[in-house]
């Protein structure tokens, strides 16, 4: 295919008048920056993915304002060469503003803010608790800057909308001087989904308010969080994104001394722990297979004991945790599920509220077989005690809509 960056022989059906003031959504990570350009009333948009950065396989994957799907090969190009091609392809949509989502925003941030001097610096500094997204956030918004100055651009944490939390949730029980002077707390993650799904939640219940939602996001990384009236009291990451449930290849909780265990009887460096917590645990540790559910629940259903093992331990262990934070709730409405896990896996959903046995929830398993595939609505039954959703994700949504807010353009 042609590797022409001229957007007009991509897009020389689209009708540009569509996509009213447009903004620019960019998520940089450490070898991938997905985008989405996003209508002012969120009805239209045109997304993309650029894909294995710094390899010989490195792409950018492209969809039309009309759905035609586009590759486009870079060779080896990385964040700045990807970002340059990006832009190109959607510079003929006049977009308004660019929002990056951008992991870690420290304590300083609530809320999402727009890019100065001092914003891009402290997205910098704090490669210290994020080093594979920060960096790789920074090499965006300057991207944009060098190509267009004028162009506004916010930056949308993931951390921001647990910034609610009361310290009894934020605070781990350590020498306080470890908190005042090196910020040493729970952060938590997952920031813009766990607020869009419980938003969204909260306008499809007949419920009258304020509402308490338990939001599970499952996919590769995994994370719950106790919602009240739109605010986050406690979640299940905390200083990094490894705390918590356990994930694709991430651990989640393990007991603190494990690092010095390994590191008497092994002999491992504490990279070679952090590596193997964060890369080779999780659902691929257990099943010895795949960090991918679905790979795993093929074999589990062909007698894989490991598999098997790897599935309960999921489900156990991500219901328990949601039990636990009910606890932050001062009532609680129900649970959403959101996530490629949350959204498509049924049977998942499934084992995850038996474990929560003890709450008088009952699941319609008709509707509950029915809701996969991007589909949106509720499970549970007439006499359950709780509500049960699903709600697909819309992260690109949320941070379009923080960039509008924060630039005062809605």
């Amino acid at each position: 295919m042609s590797d022409s960056l001229n957007p007009n022989f991509y897009d020389q059906n689209a009708e540009t008048s569509t996509l009213t003031n447009p903004t620019l959504v960019l998520n940089c990570g450490s070898s991938s920056i997905k985008y989405a350009l996003i209508s002012e009333d969120n009805s239209i948009r045109i997304t993309g993915l650029a894909e294995n950065l710094g390899l010989d396989t490195a792409r950018i994957k492209h969809t039309t304002i009309n759905g035609d799907k586009l590759e486009i090969s870079i060779p080896g190009g990385r964040h700045k060469l990807a970002l340059q091609k990006i832009l190109e392809l959607l510079e003929q949509y006049h977009f308004i503003a660019v929002g990056h989502r951008v992991v870690h925003g420290g304590r300083e941030y609530s809320e999402a803010v727009r890019v100065d001097e001092h914003v891009l610096d402290e997205v910098k500094r704090l490669k210290i608790l994020a080093p594979l997204h920060n960096p790789a956030h920074a090499l965006g918004i300057e991207a944009v800057q060098a190509i267009y100055p004028e162009i506004p651009q916010v930056v949308v944490f993931d951390t921001a909308f647990h910034q609610t939390m009361p310290p009894v949730a934020f605070r781990y029980p350590i020498p306080k001087s470890l908190y005042e002077e090196y910020k040493i707390r729970r952060y938590g993650f997952h920031g813009t989904s766990h607020a869009y799904v419980s938003e969204r939640a909260s306008e499809i219940t007949q419920t009258k308010g304020p509402h308490g939602w338990l939001t599970a996001h499952l996919g590769n990384g995994c994370s719950a969080t106790a919602v009240y009236d739109g605010k986050s009291l406690d979640t299940s990451m905390g200083l990094t994104p490894l705390e918590g449930l356990m994930m694709g290849t991430r651990s989640g909780d393990v007991d603190p001394s494990l690092h010095m265990h390994l590191k008497r009887q092994l002999d491992m460096s504490l990279e070679d722990i952090d590596a193997m917590l964060n890369k080779e645990s999780g659902l691929l540790g257990i099943s010895g297979l795949s960090n991918d559910l679905r790979t795993v629940e093929e074999a589990a259903n062909e007698g894989h004991q490991d598999a098997k093992l790897a599935i309960e331990m999921f489900c156990y262990r991500v219901g328990k945790y949601l039990a636990s934070l009910s606890c932050a709730l001062p009532e609680l409405t129900g649970i959403v599920f959101t996530g490629g896990i949350g959204e498509n896996s049924v049977t998942t959903r499934t084992r995850i509220l038996e474990v929560m046995r003890h709450f008088g929830i009952k699941v319609d398993a008709n509707k509950n077989a029915g809701l996969f595939g991007g589909s949106e609505g509720s499970f549970h039954a007439e006499d359950s005690h709780l509500e049960l959703w699903v709600v697909p994700t819309d992260e690109e949504c949320r941070i379009a809509q923080e960039t509008r807010e924060a630039l005062s353009l809605t």
